[in-house]
């Protein structure tokens, strides 16, 4: 029997491991010539390493349970091209750069895509400026807004049910406009308990209480405070918040649910630094010596409305002729002031420019009026703009209907 035809259990396998495994382990590559190949006894590793690779093949041996060898083929893993950079890959301050242009309903959409970006929404530098105008449920977006260290807040006409609002922190609002709104008293009180920044403050036509003055008298820096028609407080309250806020140039405190201590109180107590002062609407409780010490102790008075103070007459003129800096006067429907007594108004009073006399003069009478003082223009300014956030008389839809104080808030509800 040739050695070729020798039973496999006589063939010296171990001597041929031995080899395989000594040059494995050396790392020498042997070859292997077709004769070799073709030997029954060659092991199958032998022959996958000699054959050759395919370009577009993985060869991989795979034992199962059989023990057998078997050749399976995997299809080469393409590596995936990224293309661009990811979202999770930009900074902080870049995303904020582009949150900053979405308007408010997109930029609270945003807050729902990650915790991340939810954070990033409610940064206080997106919050800067908000206008909540037309807003349905204003109580819960009220409170929310708040919460985010807003600066600028308008939302004029709004509809509060309730506002459970206690915060433990001191709110960054330096102007509000709370003009015209319904807002329960116990939540306007929640809300300016937390204000000690205000600059700019208008609560026209609100019910305040003493508790709400209390408050405004922290606000060291107000500037501009507009509570027209408003009711609720006390001559004591109003004393102290005057006192206390002497930085006050405009004020519009007109109309509102005064008695004579009430008025004595003003003009006792009003900062000397006051250039815009509106004090219309007290038929019978402002009377001239009002008038004489409020002129003596403030002299800076640019913009004087004294409209429907019935108990005004022309012996007024000399003490408002002391005013050297009065540019703009309204006396409409000052009914006790004779319609004669006007035309030596612009000589009494040289620096006078704009002359409101609504109810004075009827419309036939009035090119004499102007011819007799040519320049001074009268009734041009039928409504007041004194510390108002948006002055009235505009058209609705109007560029300047959604200013506050000649600017726009950032962030504003489109409806």
């Amino acid at each position: 029997m040739s050695r070729n035809s020798m039973p496999l259990q006589e063939l010296p396998l171990l001597s041929v491991q031995g080899s395989l495994l000594h040059l494995t382990k050396s790392g020498i590559k042997r070859k292997y010539c077709h004769s070799e190949l073709e030997v029954e006894c060659t092991p199958t590793d032998c022959i996958q390493h000699c054959s050759p690779k395919h370009k577009h093949l993985l060869t991989r041996g795979k034992e199962n349970d059989d023990n057998h060898f078997v050749i399976a083929r995997r299809p080469r893993r393409r590596r995936e091209t990224i293309s661009g950079i990811s979202w999770d890959h930009l900074p902080d301050e870049l995303l904020l750069r582009i949150f900053f242009y979405l308007p408010l309903q997109e930029l609270l959409k945003m807050t729902s895509v990650c915790k991340r970006w939810h954070r990033l929404v409610l940064d206080e530098s997106l919050w800067h400026s908000v206008d909540l105008e037309g807003l349905t449920h204003m109580g819960p977006a009220l409170k929310h807004v708040l919460k985010t260290g807003v600066r600028r807040l308008r939302c004029p006409r709004a509809f509060v049910e309730e506002l459970d609002f206690l915060s433990t922190r001191t709110l960054h609002v330096v102007q509000m406009d709370l003009s015209s709104s319904i807002i329960p008293v116990a939540a306007l009180e929640g809300i300016l308990a937390s204000c000690t920044q205000l600059q700019d403050l208008s609560l026209e036509g609100l019910q305040l209480s003493d508790t709400i003055i209390h408050s405004l008298a922290k606000n060291a820096n107000l500037e501009q405070l507009n509570i027209s028609g408003c009711s609720g407080f006390s001559p004591g309250a109003l004393e102290e918040m005057l006192k206390s806020c002497q930085r006050i140039s405009q004020l519009n405190i007109s109309w509102c649910d005064f008695t004579s201590d009430h008025v004595k109180c003003v003009v006792h107590n009003v900062s000397p630094c006051v250039t815009h002062l509106n004090l219309s609407g007290y038929r019978e409780n402002l009377t001239l010596d009002n008038i004489k010490v409020l002129v003596s102790r403030c002299q800076k008075i640019h913009i004087f409305d004294l409209s429907d103070s019935t108990q005004l007459m022309a012996d007024s003129f000399p003490v408002l002729a002391q005013l050297k800096c009065l540019l703009h006067l309204s006396l409409s429907r000052c009914y006790h002031i004779h319609p004669a007594a006007l035309s030596d108004l612009s000589q009494k009073i040289p620096s006078l420019f704009i002359l409101d006399v609504f109810g004075l003069i009827n419309d036939s009478h009035l090119p004499t009026l102007k011819k007799e003082m040519p320049h001074v223009s009268i009734n041009s300014r039928p409504f007041s703009t004194i510390a108002r956030p948006t002055p009235a008389g505009r058209a609705i839809g109007h560029n300047g209907d959604c200013t506050m104080w000649n600017r726009r808030c950032r962030l504003r509800v489109r409806l």
